[in-house]
């Protein structure tokens, strides 16, 4: 017997006529968004205060989230909560697993809020502020946020078949041939990426390492705990693990008393080995194990981190220090990055507005965990735009440093010199002033060695992220503040890569399953632990490669990793139209349409002057033939040390410059193919799809994150019937 919540399943698309008194808010806070957008639009050449991004991105937020993500939900997508999910039909408690949705969706942001959103608004703070706002905003509401549930939607309605499947099934071999090689290679440096950000946040801090170590046997001690001992208790489990996290934080503080600071001060080498390891053994791990409760204790402590930053900034009330477009956005000078404000800024901030890496996680371990169809709005659209206000929040962070500051901490080491007299002198010819004294002072308050040259955007966002706390809530807690926000930064990021690394193991095996069907199988343990130990070396390789590049593994990974991500969205937002047109509803191509144009506009401008730009801060090739015809005349170019460092500096440019371009025309050759099917499709009023027939559902579950009273009734029901059963 079953019970089912029926109101949420709205055929005619959800449409409810609004009482005066929802009227009335919801046109508060369009009122209120607008005048924030206004301010931020017509500003300029003055002072203004954070405040006005903050409430233009909230009033956006919830504006999109009630009508915009509910017409997709019910009219585009038509979700039926009637239907069974995979992770009913198929549970077997190691994959497949019927997940509560609140706890689901900590798990789905943790996987997705790696470093995109913290870095690329903080590296992109050199071109100002307004850029990265508009982007940010408009970006996940259109495209970011609108990929995401579709992606998790289709995928569920396949049993949770991955991306590049997806496609190769539903474009055809060629194309789908294509994705699979471009969906696993770009996975593979978008985590070798989101590693090496934690790498450069930890190197040598004793305190950070200690506290992130800590999370693993807190997140272990919190799956047993829910499995065996409180099955159900989500509330109390939460409680115990966030008390233990902060002690964590706290027991951080005091390695040096406890002998540990030696041993804890890592090397980036030592790190790389260390998260290598570490990727291995949770993504084989069954998932209630490990990537649930960590993932869902890293959103407790990531929300509640970004609602403290909100109201730290409502209490400081904290003036931008950019501007709202630098000229390094209109030349394309700037130290931090190189290339001008089109299309860099697009590609980046990656996530936060729009992220290809969350389709792999869309279509990887959230589809078989979700419960209801309808959760897709609240995981998928619901948790992208939660990432876009992390990503909204380090860009105001960023923007209230001191620029001086800010360009001493985001320059390489070959262009600051390293110390506090040489990073004065550069910041000096930026045209902004700080002396050796502040530089060192600014270390000193939050107990690091240095600030110089500490690339990567995490030290950059814990900096503001202290500054603004010890602002608002005062205390000398600024050292405090800041690890407290570099071990924040280091959840968001390791989560991701638990999840991509799994992820990556189910690609690997659906790609070999193609031609060795028993590779396919995930519960076979030589299968799936071959394929994890293939993805963590391969992302492990290209992680050491960043790790020890002359030039800055940020400066020259960030950029190929921003393009690839994109590129990576458009083959996920390609699916997306392809698959509304072949389900006969062509007239809501335009919801991924629109992402998807932009999209490719962005990312082959981008390829085009990486790959073949003759500047050679911006083109790879470029950059390679400089430091070659160095090398065959015998002369040492900087910051290149020695004869080894130039030849690597050739071969990782190399490298880097052919990836791009083999990413770019991959994925040329998928959209080509979709657009073949999209004409057939069309002329025959659509085609066959591999959606897995409807079952019925013997679930009950609310569909949002609070229920309504009608499904509190329906659960309390359902309740009953499971009893009464269990009874009999």
């Amino acid at each position: 017997m079953s019970t089912n919540i029926e109101e949420r399943h709205e055929p005619t698309g959800g449409s409810q006529r609004l009482s005066l008194r929802s009227m009335l808010i919801w046109g508060a806070i369009a009122v209120v968004g607008a005048v924030c957008w206004a301010v931020l639009a017509l500003s300029r050449g003055e002072q203004i205060s954070a405040l006005w991004i903050l409430f233009a991105a909230l009033a956006s937020y919830f504006i999109a989230y009630r009508f915009y993500a509910r017409f997709i939900a019910y009219r585009v997508l038509k979700v039926d909560d009637t239907r069974a999910t995979p992770a009913e039909r198929l549970e077997n408690g190691m994959d497949f697993d019927v997940t509560d949705r609140r706890v689901l969706f900590g798990h789905h942001f943790a996987a997705i809020a790696g470093a995109g959103p913290l870095v690329g608004p903080v590296l992109a703070a050199q071109m100002g502020y307004l850029p990265g706002t508009v982007w940010i905003i408009v970006g996940v509401i259109l495209a970011g946020a609108v990929q995401d549930m579709m992606v998790m939607f289709f995928s569920m309605r396949r049993d949770g078949k991955s991306l590049g499947q997806m496609v190769r099934e539903e474009i055809g071999v060629v194309g789908g041939t294509a994705a699979l090689i471009a969906v696993f290679a770009i996975m593979i440096i978008i985590l070798a990426v989101l590693a090496l950000v934690v790498v450069n946040a930890l190197a040598e801090s004793p305190w950070g390492v200690f506290s992130i170590a800590l999370t693993i046997p807190i997140a272990l001690f919190m799956g047993f705990y829910l499995r065996f001992i409180r099955p159900g208790q989500v509330m109390e489990v939460t409680a115990i693990g966030v008390a233990l996290l902060l002690l964590a934080i706290i027991g951080g503080g005091y390695v040096e008393q406890l002998g540990l600071e030696n041993a804890l001060t890592l090397s980036k080498e030592t790190l790389t080995l260390c998260l290598v390891g570490y990727g291995f053994f949770a993504s084989i791990l069954p998932v209630w194990m490990l990537l649930t409760p960590r993932d869902y204790l890293s959103t407790f402590m990531k929300i509640g981190v970004i609602v403290l930053l909100a109201a730290g900034l409502v209490l400081a009330n904290p003036m931008l220090e950019n501007e709202a477009v630098t000229e390094f956005g209109r030349e394309g000078t700037g130290p931090v990055f190189a290339g001008k404000l089109f299309p860099f800024v697009f590609i980046t901030i990656a996530c936060g507005a729009l992220s290809g890496f969350h389709s792999l996680i869309s279509s990887g371990t959230t589809p078989k965990m979700i419960a209801k169809e309808s959760h897709v709005r609240m995981i998928g659209y619901g948790g992208m735009l939660m990432e876009s206000f992390v990503a909204i929040s380090a860009l105001i962070a960023a923007s209230v440093i001191d620029q001086g500051l800010y360009f001493a901490i985001n320059s390489p080491a070959g262009a600051t010199g390293g110390n506090p007299e040489a990073a004065a002198e550069f910041v000096r010819t930026l045209g902004f002033t700080i002396s050796p004294a502040d530089l060192t002072n600014a270390a000193q308050s939050i107990e690091e060695q240095t600030l110089i040259s500490r690339t990567g955007g995490a030290p950059t966002l814990a900096f503001g992220i202290s500054l603004i706390f010890t602002e608002a809530f005062g205390g000398a807690l600024a050292a405090f503040w800041y690890h407290f926000a570099i071990m924040f930064e280091a959840l968001f990021i390791l989560t991701a890569v638990d999840a991509g690394t799994r992820v990556g193991r189910f690609m690997l095996q659906d790609t070999i399953g193609n031609v060795w069907r028993k590779y396919d199988d995930i519960s076979w343990k030589p299968a799936s632990w071959s394929a994890s130990a293939i993805v963590v070396a391969l992302w492990g390789y290209m992680l050491y490669v960043g790790v020890t590049d002359p030039l800055g593994g940020i400066n020259q990974l960030f950029p190929l990793f921003g393009i690839s991500n994109q590129l990576l969205a458009a083959i996920a937002l390609t699916l997306c139209v392809s698959l509304l047109i072949k389900h006969g509803k062509t007239k809501w191509a335009w919801v991924p349409g629109i992402g998807l144009a932009w999209d490719l506009i962005v990312t082959m401008t981008a390829s085009w002057q990486k790959v073949f730009s003759d500047n050679p801060t911006i083109g790879y090739f470029k950059q390679r033939s400089v430091y070659q015809d160095a090398i065959d005349n015998g002369q040492l170019r900087a910051p290149a040390r020695d004869m080894d460092q130039m030849q690597q500096i050739v071969t990782n440019s190399t490298v880097n410059g052919v990836l791009q371009l083999v990413f770019a025309l991959l994925v040329i050759v998928v959209v080509v193919n979709a657009m073949v099917i999209w004409v057939k499709a069309v002329r025959a009023g659509g085609l066959p799809t591999t959606e897995v027939p409807h079952q019925p559902s013997r679930l009950v579950a609310p569909s949002d994150f609070f229920a309504t009273k009608a499904e509190k009734e329906a659960v309390r029901r359902y309740e009953e019937l499971i009893r009464a059963g269990d009874e009999r």
